[in-house]
C-alpha cells in the first residue's frame, strides 16, 4: 500500500488544487482526501478491470467507491458537481499511477 501512496503523492498530490507549493495537503482536520480515504477500494477497482476505457473504469469507481462517500446522496455528489472531489478530478491520473506501480512490482 505504501508504494501506491508514495507514487500518488508524487504524481497526483503534487498537482492537486488542495496542495501547497511543496505538494503538501492543505485540507484541514474536518476535511478528508477521498483518494487516501478509499485507497484500497480504488486500487481494487483499477486492478480488477482490464478495460482501457477510462470512462468505463470511472463508472465502476462510482458504483463501488463513490456510493460509500458521505458526499454522495441518491446518486448525486455535491463535491463532484462542484468539481471539488479530488478522486473524480484526478481519476485518470490516479488509475495510470496505480497501473504504473503494478508494472514495477511485477
Amino acid at each position: 500500500m505504501d508504494k501506491y501512496l508514495k507514487a500518488l503523492k508524487q504524481n497526483v498530490c503534487a498537482i492537486c488544487v488542495d496542495s501547497n507549493e511543496k505538494g503538501g495537503c492543505t485540507l484541514n482536520e474536518k476535511e478528508s482526501c477521498a483518494v487516501e480515504l478509499f485507497l484500497p477500494q480504488i486500487i481494487s477497482v483499477v486492478q480488477n478491470n482490464d478495460s482501457d476505457d477510462i470512462q468505463e473504469l470511472h463508472n465502476k469507481l462510482r458504483e463501488t467507491v463513490c456510493v460509500q462517500c458521505r458526499a454522495q446522496e441518491n446518486g448525486n455528489c455535491y463535491l463532484r458537481e462542484d468539481a471539488n472531489c479530488s478522486l473524480d478530478r484526478y481519476f485518470s491520473l490516479i488509475a495510470e499511477t496505480i497501473r504504473r506501480v503494478d508494472e514495477e512490482i511485477t
